[in-house]
């Protein structure tokens, strides 16, 4: 097996210097000087800092290893180390091995990256054949173990467990999600999106989403793509990497920093399988979008966010928000004008590529942060009805058609998140049911902006589904006119409230409940018949019960 560690670039060390301070407290620190104060829980003189809420930063030195997370794509192996900050005379090497023959077997060592510390290893000709344990290294006692898994190609039945929008309002750990997932055992974990709300202070945010979720993704394959929240903007329209004037973002564009954006993407994709065509776009931000083939089901893993156009001076106005329309008798046409972008030329290209790529394929899915359509009328609250959302890919109306089009071309499904509520819609492009079908993943954390799904007039929609447990199923117009034919939606129901004051210690009821809305997706992709199967579980429901039961609606089985 020849190896070929990944060297990432190093010169953000000289824009952005660690302290030259050892551990002896009486040496003075030398500044960090980041611009907007990005990451500064975890650069300069970090161990100075004071307690904060997000994490305990100073762990003992056998611990600083917090994870692993790995991807493995024809014969390629993807594997990053994520450490937490090392004092300034520290090792900064990470060394990987592995268990053959009942023997551990150092294969390489990287360099930890100062700005976010993690590295990724990239190893070629792996063999996919069989299981192989790996560990992580660093220093004389620190360490992480895991299992890198061979190829489910023998499988008849490729399960995805689908997660997303991971919200900081509640900041503990995450056991039964753990405990509901390893228990299913899915061959993939696909985390969507906003594994961080803590905006500016994504490494440590990052590494208390890493122990909340790592003993799912510690021996299995696992993907994850930043969204909004994670790069510090509460929405984004990247236009191709351009700098971005307003902190709401809707000019277009990233407004923090691109080295911290760099090194968010650095944390959360370095795993990733390469990029189809790693070109960076403006500021020197780098790509991610990829393929991943396992057990014969091709996920195309895109980046809804960084081409899309931003909203203000693209439209006439309809709303006190650029990206918020509330008149429910404007003219959807008119803000689908000429020039505007989606997923970009770039990604159209990729999709047509990759729809019809099919060596050792069976089935496809497509992976991205959120849905092609306006999925929710009601956002942050019963009383706050919003006509159309441009944050949603239903706009632009001109690209969100092509890319179903691409998508329906590769007879894909397409997986999502970000909305917070958890949907199953079938795409309409000139009818309705003619196009793809997506599902739309809800909240890990869902107890501080809720959505509903809650037509204005009250009726169902035309056709709607047979024998469904919910009154609002069937074909709609949503609010930029896209046809979609809604399956299945998880609203929060009036128990909310009472969570809410139970997850924040404002009750003494032990027992937590359901009515929130949050929980994950596990999708099914059975090979032999074609068959796609959507389940919708609750963040309490208990898998390990036979009694366990998933939100109304679910489970949902389709043929693409």
């Amino acid at each position: 097996m020849r190896i070929k560690p990944t060297l990432f670039l190093y010169a953000a060390l000289s824009i952005f210097p660690v302290s030259a301070q050892g551990d002896d407290p009486g040496e003075p620190p030398v500044k960090a000087p980041f611009l907007k104060k990005e990451d500064s829980l975890c650069v300069n003189d970090w161990w100075n800092r004071p307690a904060n809420p997000i994490i305990d930063l100073k762990v003992p030195r056998d611990q600083v290893v917090c994870f692993g997370i790995y991807t493995a794509h024809k014969g390629i192996l993807k594997l990053t180390a994520q450490l937490y900050p090392l004092y300034p005379k520290e090792s900064r090497e990470v060394r990987l091995e592995l268990e053959k023959d009942g023997a551990w077997k150092e294969v390489a060592r990287q360099r930890v990256n100062d700005l976010g510390w993690s590295t990724t290893f990239r190893l070629e000709n792996w063999d996919t054949a069989s299981d192989i344990k790996y560990r992580l290294l660093h220093g004389e006692k620190a360490s992480f173990e895991g299992l890198i898994r061979k190829s489910p190609d023998v499988k008849e039945e490729i399960s995805v467990a689908a997660l997303s929008c991971n919200s900081n309002q509640d900041r503990g750990l995450r056991p039964e999600y753990v405990r509901n997932i390893n228990h299913q055992d899915p061959d993939l974990v696909f985390f969507a999106g906003d594994q961080s709300y803590d905006h500016t202070e994504h490494t440590a945010a990052w590494l208390k989403f890493g122990l909340a979720f790592r003993d799912i993704f510690r021996s299995r394959p696992c993907l994850t793509i930043p969204d909004d929240h994670d790069i510090g903007q509460g929405n984004l329209w990247g236009e191709n990497g351009k700098i971005a004037r307003k902190v709401e973002g809707n000019d277009g564009g990233y407004f923090y920093h691109h080295e911290y954006v760099k090194m968010v993407e650095r944390q959360q994709c370095g795993h990733l399988p390469d990029p189809y065509d790693p070109a960076p776009v403006e500021q020197g931000i780098g790509v991610y979008y990829t393929s991943l083939l396992l057990g014969g089901v091709d996920f195309a893993i895109i980046e809804d966010r960084k081409f899309k156009t931003g909203p203000l001076g693209r439209h006439p106005m309809k709303g006190p928000r650029p990206d918020h329309i509330l008149d429910p008798n404007y003219d959807p046409k008119v803000i689908d004008t000429p020039g505007l972008q989606l997923l970009g030329g770039r990604q159209e290209k990729f999709l047509a590529a990759w729809a019809d790529q099919r060596e050792g394929v069976r089935m496809k899915a497509v992976l991205s942060q959120t849905g092609f359509c306006g999925g929710a009328h009601l956002h942050g609250g019963r009383s706050n009805r919003l006509h159309a959302d441009l944050d949603s890919n239903g706009w632009p109306q001109s690209g969100r058609n092509k890319a179903l089009e691409l998508i329906q071309k590769a007879k894909a499904v397409h997986i999502a998140g970000d909305q917070h509520l958890a949907t199953v819609v079938r795409h309409g492009l000139a009818e309705f049911r003619d196009g793809p079908w997506a599902f739309v993943v809800p909240a890990i954390v869902n107890n501080y902006y809720g959505r509903w799904w809650w037509p204005e007039d009250g009726k169902p929609g035309a056709n709607p589904i047979a024998n469904s447990p919910l009154q609002w199923t069937g074909d709609y117009l949503d609010g930029f006119h896209n046809k979609i034919t809604m399956y299945a939606y998880a609203n929060p129901d009036e128990k909310r409230s009472a969570i809410t004051a139970w997850e924040r210690g404002k009750t003494n009821d032990p027992k937590p409940m359901d009515g929130r809305g949050d929980g994950y997706g596990l999708i099914r992709f059975r090979k032999a018949s074609g068959e796609v199967t959507f389940e919708c579980w609750p963040r309490f429901a208990d898998v390990t019960k036979p009694d366990a039961k998933q939100f109304p609606g679910w489970p949902i089985t389709v043929k693409p």
